[in-house]
């Protein structure tokens, strides 16, 4: 894919992963959600194609001062919306999605028959994300390859449910893990805002009491902790340990959290 890239175009290229979890969309939506924005203005090239060689579209998605490129399954909407979003602090890469639809294009590309059935990266997408980054972002959709489309295939996260006791105060929130980081950190969909008052308290999760806590070393070695993560979502770690393991979770899996 890189070849292809050098010998069509000048880009600079910028490794962002080649670890994610294999042919999970899901799980790279995510992670491109929250690494993206921290990015300046480019042509981001996406390849995680489990349908690779049957019908599904081949995608160039405008957002913003960004493009992506990819296959239609979903995992690209994620990113475009963050990087439409207005950014709520500029020193950050968190953005508010709002009506971030608003600004997001999505065409379809024209595709040859590809040299391979099964390496469309290098044959599809790479010459695609080539075609984008010469012709500058703002003109990708005018390229003769593309073709507006509202048909795609999206992709959303599951929203938490957040339940409280007669009084009106919240007691509980049920949610589900998203990925589980390169240390073990088990990341939910739970918003952080739901330690807010209870650092330094024991919450319970699927069961079992884990005290809540900002940070990793406020509990000793090998210890469970709940906090806050970077991507502002409750995480079940361990300091110094893999949360994954002492939880007993996995992407997908149900959490629990009574307080």
């Amino acid at each position: 894919m890189k070849g292809v890239l050098c010998l069509r175009t000048n880009a600079r290229l910028i490794d962002v992963a080649h670890d994610f979890p294999r042919q999970d969309v899901r799980v790279t939506a995510f992670w491109l959600r929250e690494v993206l924005p921290y990015f300046p203005p480019a042509v981001h090239l996406v390849v995680v194609d489990p349908g690779v060689g049957t019908d599904r579209a081949a995608l160039v998605v405008r957002a913003g001062d960004h493009a992506l490129v990819g296959p239609d399954n979903g995992v690209l909407l994620p990113a475009a919306r963050a990087l439409a979003a207005e950014r709520t602090d500029e020193s950050a890469g968190r953005s508010d999605e709002g009506d971030a639809d608003e600004n997001v294009e999505v065409f379809t590309w024209e595709v040859d028959d590809p040299a391979s059935h099964t390496f469309h990266g290098r044959d599809v997408f790479a010459p695609a994300a080539a075609a984008v980054h010469d012709a500058g972002v703002a003109n990708a959709g005018t390229l003769d390859r593309a073709t507006p489309t509202t048909g795609h295939t999206d992709l959303a996260f599951p929203e938490p449910e957040i339940s409280g006791r007669d009084d009106g105060a919240e007691s509980e929130a049920t949610g589900e893990v998203l990925a589980v980081d390169g240390f073990g950190n088990v990341i939910t969909n739970l918003p952080g805002t739901v330690l807010d008052d209870r650092f330094s308290e024991d919450v319970t999760v699927n069961g079992e009491p884990t005290p809540a806590e900002r940070t990793y070393a406020a509990v000793g070695p090998g210890e469970r902790v709940l906090t806050v993560g970077s991507h502002g979502s409750v995480e079940c770690a361990v300091n110094q340990g893999r949360g994954n393991e002492v939880f007993g979770l996995s992407v997908g899996d149900r959490v629990r959290l009574v307080w």
